[in-house]
């Protein structure tokens, strides 16, 4: 159907909708039912079985199934039965970790969908962009993206940018009249808006016309393929450590098995003695717990209201160095409040907090009625005509729909019994002349109940001034002389000083040739000003005192005066002086060397646009810095896509910053940023803990075989033994050392560099000396139970299966500290804890369970035998704390 052709009533009936109302529940349930949910079709994920199977698309283990094989025919069907059901119990675990890390990315998408506002049930409300239906009614402005195919309804300064569609560089206006003709070309429908582009200017209200696949969107790409997996700089390095780990493994084991056999053992038995020993050493698990371990810290960052986007912001976000940050709502509430009114050269205050609309007025400390103030109650009501903000009670809360700023200017008419409906009864708004930040003013054109029209103006006090030629002074008009100037921007610095938002207000008599257009706010008569102040968030000042101790430096980047980012930042302890802080006029003058150079020294950026901002990305990456910066703003996003981590606000922020972003405050708090970056410290200091526990275990399975083979001794373990360990040691002790907590000291330590290799900071040499020493006293334990018993080699090698095993999962603690394993409490990972447990649970079982016993060749162990077990295994871990400790001491 050719919405384009219809009037708003002709479309209203088409689709059996409401403009004044919206859909109902009931539906929007039977229209979903024919449409289906507002999505582009997708490449569907590989099916359950097919991930399954996939476990087992490997080299070693076709290696290994045909070792088994071999052992089969010979005869050995227990080992192979006990191999085959190894490789299955891995293969489970694989799929196990796989589908959660895929699950908890959906989760991050569904989280991270864009968002539209709906009218339902007569109610504006937030809803995914995916529960839309045909009929809705839509409202956006400047900075959303159109969620579905809508016919405009109305259309307020409205352009729209639908390169995406047309290839159309240049914005659209956009318009709400019926347009002629059939076969109109896409790039030609004025008004119509497409789903998935984007508004720059503006707002406007359409019905839904089309959703999903029936968009003109959907008609472009029949289907939406989603881009393969993205890998973060850690995984590919860990992938490309992981070929180099496995060419080492490889030729180890070929030593292994090349001297087994030199010393006179079978070449069956150790062709299944290398295979088992290589399935062993290899990390393959490594790529998939990494990607567990983000997954999982990702998940906790949702839970501290940090949603990410992007993964490779978690290892980024232990690199940063700045933080550029918003000021309102992100380091203060984002609760405007008017606490002073002035006009004429009256000062008055307000008492309340927030949106709740209960406070009183005193001038001089003495209370008054507005009622009985003339220009008082002016100020007031001009301040709730001019104006879309509304204020809501909700869940005993009172919350703005609409500008913070606006909000306070509705809250502060309603403590003087001012209410926009009794309003609306006595004044007709007939033409408006909507906010924009070039102008930094709004309008309102106005006829009262006798006839007589006029311009109410509220904006920037100094735009204002400009405007305006005549002044309210002791409620009588005159001219807007320089000494009523003086005492004006006397009373703005006095309320900036207190870090107190300003908005004037002014208004203008219309005769009949004055009242078309932006003439009308020429010559108006300034009443005065309302001074409102966000105050900052309680954990904010914490949040940078621990963000300075970790190294990084807070920079706060507002629109505002410097004035009154001055105020706040003197608060958080952001800036200690004024050197400290630069305007965006002496921004704008200077070279990009001089920025980069005042950059180092200066902590608050005031009165800038957002377009400054990506110049102060790029004058702080030039200087070497790692930079997050935060924005909400369409303006916002090439500064958030340049910075380092862009990070965008979840309840502000518009759909186009949410996508330039890595991360999403969904919370839109600065405290949540100083989390995520613990958080994201942490992550990575957990993958390097288990790179370090897997690396080190590995290397002592190797080394014991390799000793025992060197000193001409039998083997220490046999095959089935060998995968038995890898099995219980390496996947829930490494996947529990993701879950473990952030070190005390995380937030103390300067940030790592982002070219810091894996090995760093002595992480190899602890790999080495550990797995070392863990296979050392393996071999230890078996010699000297081996010369006890002589005659009993499976007495000795299952207490080198014993000693190995406890070594490992005793060496796991080890790594939870940088230091010792005295340097953190054993039992504040209670995961680690349970998965240790069940791991030396399992170890005992196939020790002492008769129907075990022959299949992984062990027989039951004398307590003499476990006190060399234990003494030997603790040994690598406590030797070492013993030596840090000394080393403290001295």
């Amino acid at each position: 159907m050719n919405f384009h052709q219809l009037k708003h009533e002709e479309v209203e009936s088409q689709l059996q909708t409401s403009v004044q109302r919206g859909l109902t529940e009931e539906e929007v349930v039977k229209r979903r039912k024919h449409s289906g949910f507002n999505e582009l079709q997708e490449a569907k994920l590989p099916s359950a079985w097919l991930v399954f199977f996939q476990q087992f698309n490997d080299f070693m283990v076709f290696v290994l199934v045909a070792a088994t094989v071999i052992s089969a025919i010979m005869g050995e069907y227990i080992d192979s039965i006990a191999i085959l059901a190894i490789i299955f119990i891995n293969g489970v675990l694989g799929f196990l970790q796989e589908r959660k890390a895929e699950k908890s990315l959906q989760a991050l998408k569904e989280l991270s969908a864009p968002q539209a506002l709906v009218l339902r049930n007569n109610e504006w409300r937030k809803i995914p962009s995916k529960d839309i239906v045909p009929g809705d009614i839509l409202k956006f402005s400047a900075g959303d993206r159109i969620g579905a195919d809508v016919r405009l309804l109305e259309a307020v300064n409205l352009e729209i940018e639908e390169s995406s569609m047309t290839g159309e560089s240049v914005p659209v206006e956009k318009h709400a009249s019926p347009m002629k003709g059939e076969a109109v070309a896409l790039a030609d429908l004025k008004n119509m808006a497409f789903m998935g582009t984007l508004i720059t200017r503006g707002n406007g209200i359409g019905v839904v016309t089309a959703v999903g696949m029936k968009t003109a969107m959907g008609n472009i790409a029949t289907m939406l393929q989603q881009a393969g997996k993205t890998e973060t700089p850690l995984q590919r390095r860990l992938e490309q450590l992981g070929k180099y780990l496995i060419v080492a493994a490889l030729l180890l084991t070929m030593l292994v098995v090349i001297l087994g056999v030199w010393q006179g053992h079978e070449l069956y038995t150790m062709l299944l003695a290398g295979v088992s020993l290589a399935v062993a050493a290899i990390p393959e698990g490594l790529p998939a717990i990494v990607t567990v371990a983000l997954s999982l810290g990702v998940q906790r960052m949702i839970k501290q209201k940090a949603i990410v986007r992007k993964l490779s912001a978690v290892e980024t976000l232990g690199c940063t160095t700045i933080i550029c940050s918003d000021k309102t709502g992100t380091m203060t509430q984002n609760q405007m409040t008017v606490t002073d009114v002035w006009s004429g050269g009256k000062h008055w205050l307000v008492s309340g907090k927030g949106y709740e609309p209960q406070g009183k007025f005193f001038e001089d400390q003495r209370e008054v009625q507005p009622s009985s103030e003339k220009s008082l109650y002016q100020l007031l009501t001009f301040g709730l005509l001019c104006n879309h903000a509304e204020i809501k009670e909700k869940e005993k809360e009172y919350v703005v729909q609409g500008d913070p700023t606006e909000g306070a200017l509705v809250t502060a008419a309603l403590k003087a019994g001012l209410h926009r409906e009794n309003l609306f009864a006595q004044f007709v708004i007939e033409e408006e002349i909507p906010f924009d930040s070039t102008r930094k003013m709004m309008t309102v054109v106005v006829k009262d109940t006798k006839g007589q029209r006029f311009a109410v103006t509220k904006g920037a006090p100094d735009v204002l001034m400009r405007h305006s030629h005549y002044i309210l002074w002791d409620e009588q008009k005159q001219l807007f002389t320089k000494d009523y100037r003086d005492q004006t921007e006397a009373m703005m610095a006095s309320l900036a000083s207190r870090a107190l938002r300003m908005i004037a207000i002014a208004y203008k008599p219309l005769s009949s040739l004055n009242n078309k257009g932006k003439t009308v706010e020429d010559g108006l008569t300034l009443i005065g000003l309302q001074g409102m102040i966000d105050p900052p968030r309680k954990e904010v000042k914490q949040a940078i005192a621990e963000c300075k101790q970790a190294g990084i430096k807070t920079v706060m980047i507002t629109g505002d005066h410097a004035q009154t980012a001055a105020a706040i930042a003197y608060d958080l302890g952001i800036a200690k002086d004024a050197s400290k802080i630069l305007d965006g006029q002496a921004l704008s003058q200077m070279t990009d060397v001089e920025l980069a150079n005042a950059a180092e020294k200066t902590t608050v950026y005031a009165r800038v646009s957002p377009e400054d901002k990506l110049k102060i990305v790029k004058a702080l990456q030039k200087n070497g810095h790692l930079v997050a910066m935060t924005g909400d703003g369409v303006n916002d996003a090439p500064a958030i896509k340049a910075a380092d981590i862009g990070i965008s606000m979840g309840i502000t922020g518009t759909d186009v910053a949410k996508e330039a972003s890595s991360l999403v405050l969904a919370d839109d708090h600065f405290a949540t940023i100083k989390a995520a970056v613990e958080e994201g410290r942490s992550i990575y200091e957990n993958i390097r803990k288990f790179i370090r526990y897997l690396l080190a275990s590995n290397v002592g399975e190797i080394l014991v075989m390799l000793f025992a083979m060197i000193l001409a001794l039998p083997l220490p373990l046999v095959p089935i033994q060998i995968l038995w360990v890898n099995l219980v040691t390496d996947g829930l002790p490494a996947l529990a050392l993701g879950l473990d907590r952030p070190e005390e000291n995380v937030m103390k330590r300067p940030p790592r560099h982002p070219k810091e290799g894996v090995f760093a900071r002595g992480l190899g040499w602890k790999i080495i000396s550990r797995g070392f020493l863990i296979g050392a006293v393996t071999l230890i334990a078996f010699m000297i139970t081996l010369k006890e018993h002589p005659d009993h080699l499976a007495y000795a090698q299952t207490v080198a299966f014993a000693t190995l095993v406890t070594a490992q999962l005793i060496h796991v603690f080890d790594c939870r500290s940088e230091y010792s394993i005295l340097a953190r409490n054993p039992f504040g990972n209670v995961h680690l804890i349970a998965a240790v447990l069940s791991s030396f649970l399992l170890m005992v079982a196939v020790i002492y369970v008769p129907s075990l016993q022959p299949i992984f060749h062990t027989v039951p162990l004398e307590m003499r035998a476990w006190l060399l077990v234990v003494g030997m295994s603790a040994i690598p871990t406590f030797l070492l704390a013993g030596s840090f400790f000394a080393r403290k001491s001295r």
